[in-house]
C-alpha cells in the first residue's frame, strides 16, 4: 500500500495531527506537509512541502492537474487530505485521477469542544486519547527555563512586559527564544532557530518551558519537557498541548494575568518535578 497524507495548516495545527498521520503509517507512506512542519515528520518514508510540489495550482480555473504532479499522485494506492476542503476544483480536479481519496475538514468547527487531536483522530477512524510526540536526541540539561513570548496573533500572547517581569524572579537561568521575524530586545539574546527539529532539540536540554498558544509551545510539550502553556480567547479543552508534564493556566482577557499567579504555576510545576 502506497499512501499520501497532505496536511497544511500553522505549526501548531500539524504538531497536533502529527500521531494521526503515523496511525495512517503505510508501507511506503510520503507526506505533503507546511513548510515549517517538514523537519518533524519522522516516521514517514518521504516528506516535502506542500509549496514545492505545485498542488496549489491544481483545479485553479479549470487548470488540470500537470503531468508530472499527475503521475505523482497516481502512484499512490490512497490519499488522505486535509488540504482542499473549501475546494471544490481541487477536489473534483483531484478525483479525476482515479485515486481513492478522502478529504477531511483541517480545522475543528467552532462548536467542537474536544480536544483538537481527537477531532483528527475521528475522522480517519483512529483512537482518541493520541499525544504528539517528537523524538530528539539526548541532550545534556542545562538547568534553564525557556521562554517564547510569542505566538501566531496579538490577542493570544502575554505581554513581553509579564514575561520579563516573571523572568526577574525566577531563581535559575531564563533563556529566549523567538522565530526569524519576532523581535525581542538583544540584550536577552534570543536563540533563534529556521528549523524547527533544531529548535526541538534545543528546547529539549531545558527543564522548564513557558510560552502562549503557539506552534513553539506545542513542539516543547511534544519533545517531553514541562511546559507551562498561557491561554487567553483560545479554547485549551481543543487546543492545548497533551502531555503528563504540561500545565495550562487559562485567563481572559490574557493581558490581565497576573504575574504572580504565573509565578505560582511555575513554582508548583518544579515541586511536582523535584517532590
Amino acid at each position: 500500500m502506497r499512501r499520501l497524507l497532505i496536511r497544511p495548516g500553522a505549526i501548531g495545527d500539524c504538531i497536533l495531527s502529527l500521531p494521526v498521520l503515523q496511525y495512517l503509517k503505510a508501507d511506503y507512506t510520503e507526506v505533503w506537509i507546511s513548510s515549517p512542519a517538514v523537519p518533524l515528520v519522522q516516521f514517514a518514508d518521504r516528506v516535502q512541502s506542500i509549496a514545492s510540489t505545485g498542488l496549489d495550482l491544481a483545479g485553479i480555473d479549470g487548470i488540470e492537474v500537470a503531468s508530472p504532479l499527475r503521475e505523482r499522485l497516481q502512484s499512490f494506492d490512497s490519499i488522505v487530505s486535509w488540504y482542499g476542503t473549501n475546494r471544490p476544483d481541487f477536489r473534483e480536479a483531484l478525483l479525476r485521477l482515479g485515486v481513492p481519496c478522502e478529504f477531511h475538514a483541517a480545522l475543528p468547527p467552532t462548536e467542537y469542544a474536544g480536544h483538537a487531536t481527537d477531532f483528527f483522530a475521528r475522522q480517519v477512524g483512529a483512537p482518541d486519547g493520541l499525544v504528539s510526540r517528537i523524538a530528539v536526541p539526548a541532550t545534556a540539561p542545562r538547568g534553564t527555563i525557556v521562554m517564547h513570548p510569542f505566538s501566531g496573533g496579538v490577542r493570544k500572547n502575554w505581554p513581553l512586559c509579564r514575561f520579563l517581569e516573571l523572568a526577574a524572579q525566577l531563581p535559575c537561568k531564563v533563556e529566549w527564544t523567538a522565530g526569524p521575524e519576532e523581535t525581542l530586545p538583544e540584550h536577552l539574546r534570543p536563540v533563534r532557530f529556521t528549523n524547527l527539529l533544531e529548535l526541538a532539540h534545543w528546547l529539549s536540554g531545558a527543564s522548564l518551558y513557558i510560552g502562549n498558544d503557539s506552534g513553539i509551545t506545542h513542539l516543547a510539550a511534544a519533545t517531553g519537557i514541562p511546559t507551562l502553556a498561557l491561554f487567553g480567547e483560545t479554547n485549551p479543552i481543543v487546543w492545548a498541548p497533551r502531555g503528563p508534564l504540561v500545565r495550562v493556566l487559562n485567563h481572559t482577557p490574557i493581558k490581565d494575568l497576573r504575574t504572580e499567579t504565573v509565578l505560582a504555576a511555575v513554582n508548583r510545576l518544579r515541586n511536582e518535578l523535584t517532590g
